[in-house]
């Protein structure tokens, strides 16, 4: 009981304060072009990536998280191209985000490509009052809930070689907003402003280090900052910790099973009081990349 009351009081904050989030990552390094279309087809090949995230195990109504993405470059240009799906449930909430992204690359040096992009989303919005068994059921911010649909876009910019990046991007430019019938406000879409870089050290012929950062800043939240530090060894087994500011800490890893197939893995433990009410969350993923004869990564990349 404890703890559904909990979980009612953050969702009911969230709808009341209007703040709503974009879908949150531990390994967002490899989940990039989720929050930045400029990463379409920066890897050269066609990439495939799949991620399932459970989130505060233990929690009735906890969030939970499924992405898919397919993204590649188009042959013989510099435009890259990608589609990519979210389905994220927390408790009576569910929402279902369809995004297309274009990626458009310059060489601005031998080793480095600046690229642009643009993306274009559809999220469905649904929120199933019945499962809030609110104390007053004739409250008006409860009555008539419609399934809504609203389109946004957004935009990045994204620096890479093969050792470094650095993106800055705006998933969503529009803050959109959701009415029921008596033109209550349900829920409010705002902008989620992301920057991210890593680095790759060699350490020596068989070990690689990446230290790598991601902050997000969203109104009516606080600052939040993950750093990451992953080695990659005999470029195939890949561990490493990561530390979320004022929240977690999460234990990462991963396997390349053949040069195409990568599989990876995170447990977050929060870091907080919230720590008392769940067992963590787990995070696994799967990356599964098409090569060509004349076009092949000779190595696994970080990101």
């Amino acid at each position: 009981m404890r703890i559904q009351f909990i979980l009612c009081v953050l969702l009911l904050s969230s709808l009341v304060g209007f703040s709503q989030q974009d879908s949150q990552y531990t390994q967002y390094m490899y989940n990039t072009i989720n929050i930045n279309p400029a990463y379409a087809g920066s890897r050269g090949v066609l990439s495939i990536f799949g991620l399932h995230r459970s989130q505060w195990i233990g929690m009735d109504g906890a969030p939970t998280t499924n992405s898919f993405s397919v993204n590649s470059p188009i042959s013989n240009t510099n435009i890259g191209a990608g589609i990519s799906f979210v389905n994220d449930r927390i408790g009576p909430t569910d929402e279902n985000t369809i995004s297309v992204d274009l990626s458009y690359s310059i060489k601005t040096s031998e080793n480095y490509k600046l690229s642009f992009g643009l993306k274009g989303t559809g999220n469905f919005f649904n929120l199933n009052a019945g499962k809030l068994k609110p104390a007053n059921a004739a409250d008006p911010k409860l009555q008539n809930l419609r399934n809504n649909f609203t389109p946004n876009f957004g935009a990045g910019i994204y620096l890479h070689s093969n050792k470094f990046y650095a993106g800055i991007s705006v998933p969503n430019f529009l803050e959109e907003v959701n009415y029921n019938d008596n033109s209550v406000a349900v829920n409010k879409e705002k902008m989620n402003f992301y920057f991210l870089s890593g680095y790759v050290f060699d350490i020596s012929t068989d070990i690689k280090f990446k230290p790598a950062f991601l902050v997000k800043t969203v109104e009516g939240s606080p600052l939040q900052a993950d750093f990451s530090a992953n080695f990659l060894i005999y470029e195939k087994f890949t561990a490493g910790i990561a530390y979320r500011w004022d929240s977690s800490i999460s234990a990462l890893a991963g396997f390349q099973v053949t040069q195409g197939l990568f599989i990876g893995y995170g447990y977050d433990r929060e870091t907080t009081k919230l720590q008392n009410y769940n067992s963590g969350s787990h995070e696994i993923f799967l990356r599964f990349e098409l090569f060509s004869s004349y076009d092949r990564i000779i190595s696994p990349r970080f990101f």
